[in-house]
């Protein structure tokens, strides 16, 4: 139900409906604040428009009833009132009601409040449903995996949420940082603030500071008027700051001292602005590495690293590939409003067996694919060309010596080879490892001035 009216005088509540419905709202009548009670609770209509004149309780008292026993959203409400008691309708908007309404009413003027109330009211229910769903998706024990090292990851994250400590992650390209960090802002205080997200490495260094904290007009050439930065933009709130180690160390400086004094100041400001924001970090770097070649401010590491969560790769975490394997399933066969059967044991074991370079993302985006070329199950065919590495053979017929394998030199060497295949060109190299262009790059760099250092 959209409206419900509530009047005494027949003849005037059923014009009233009568014009309500004719416009193609679902209204219906009330005699007695008895009687709306039990529709409210049964209906639960948006707008409520009451004559504040009633039998046993007049219409404040029937909306302050109707606020106190809502255990949900209650309905917004349009007090109607004769010129005499214009003081008490106006009472009823201080105490919560929309609108008030005055005898005998204009149609155009009924219409016009009625419909205000509704936008408003469904914005606002809209609002609450998806946070409601944000929330949910976002709930710590909602979060796919049981390894003992993702268990540990994510028991730190249930611990830290109630806090307002900074928190800095840390993981390969692909592990889950910024769903980690939106777990914690979702089941933190500050889940009905805002929470801001930038990936450091994706903005140049020229454009970073004014992002970050705003500018005012006359700046520089081109700021015609003032903006705010993300940190204005996520008062309340959490600020997540991805790849925080590519960020450049002037613009560290500044992020520290907005950490310590909790204000910023616009560039060419001379005000600054108090803030109230928690800041999460993450990175895929080693910034004990980057504080050693100076391109890490320390002051800055020590405060940003109050509470460290270590996101593990997915290769070290293989039990939980068949419970995210049936969770991404089920994502998008919603989503593409399909029905299969699933997945045959010997593509799921060759899904365990391979290494993901691209951990978590990768995977996500292998059974995307493999959902929709399938009708019926999904198959090894519908996998294999997305596990470039090893298409032709799983980690389950690697013949492994006794003495163990290197990881790290086993990485150095697919990186080498993917290079070779691709004659250089990184783009085609991440291809082949399943990475992105700058996880691939990254890994590149990283081997480089370890050869550099030697």
């Amino acid at each position: 139900m959209d409206v419900l009216v509530v009047d005494d005088e027949e003849n005037q509540r059923n014009i009233i409906v009568t014009i309500l419905q004719q416009e193609g709202i679902d209204a219906r009548g009330a005699s007695a604040p008895e009687e709306a009670m039990e529709l409210i609770k049964k209906y639960k209509p948006e707008v409520v428009l009451t004559d504040l004149r009633l039998g046993s309780m007049d219409g404040i008292e029937l909306m302050e009833k109707v606020h106190s026993q809502s255990d949900s959203r209650p309905p917004a409400f349009i007090i109607l009132t004769a010129y005499g008691t214009i003081g008490s309708a106006v009472d009823a908007v201080k105490k919560g009601a929309f609108d008030y309404l005055t005898k005998p009413v204009d149609r155009d003027v009924l219409l016009i409040s009625i419909k205000r109330a509704l936008e408003r009211e469904r914005i606002i229910r809209e609002n609450i449903r998806l946070k409601e769903e944000l929330s949910e998706h976002f709930k710590i024990e909602g979060i796919v995996g049981r390894s003992p090292n993702f268990l540990k990851a994510l028991s730190i994250a249930r611990r830290v949420a109630s806090t307002n400590a900074t928190v800095l992650i840390t993981g390969e390209s692909g592990t889950g940082k910024e769903l980690i960090a939106k777990a914690i802002h979702y089941n933190s205080p500050r889940s009905s603030r805002p929470f801001v997200a930038i990936n450091c490495a994706s903005i140049p260094e020229t454009l970073i500071e004014s992002e970050l904290f705003g500018y005012e007009a006359g700046a520089f050439t081109g700021a015609v008027a003032r903006k705010k930065g993300l940190f204005e933009a996520a008062n309340e709130g959490t600020l997540f700051l991805d790849e925080i180690g590519d960020m450049p160390l002037t613009t560290q400086a500044k992020l520290l001292r907005a950490l310590q004094e909790k204000e910023i100041m616009r560039l060419g400001g001379r005000e600054p602005v108090k803030i109230d924001v928690r800041l999460i970090a993450a990175t895929n770097k080693n910034l004990e590495e980057e504080l050693k070649r100076g391109r890490f401010r320390e002051d800055l590491f020590y405060r940003l690293r109050v509470i460290t969560i270590e996101m593990p790769p997915l290769r070290e975490r293989k039990e939980d590939i068949p419970l995210l394997v049936e969770y991404f399933i089920k994502k998008y066969l919603k989503e593409f409003q399909k029905t299969i059967k699933g997945i045959e044991s010997l593509a799921l074991k060759r899904l365990e067996g391979y290494h993901w370079p691209g951990n978590i993302r990768q995977l996500m985006s292998v059974i995307e694919k493999a959902v929709i070329m399938t009708d019926e199950i999904i198959r090894i065919d519908h996998i294999k060309d997305e596990l470039k590495d090893f298409s032709a053979q799983s980690i389950y017929d690697i013949d492994i010596p006794a003495e163990g394998i290197n990881l790290e030199e086993l990485e150095k060497e697919l990186l080498k080879k993917a290079m070779e295949k691709s004659n250089g060109v990184i783009a085609r190299a991440a291809k082949l490892l399943g990475l992105s262009y700058k996880a691939f790059w990254y890994r590149w760099q990283a081997m480089q001035n370890q050869k550099s250092d030697t």
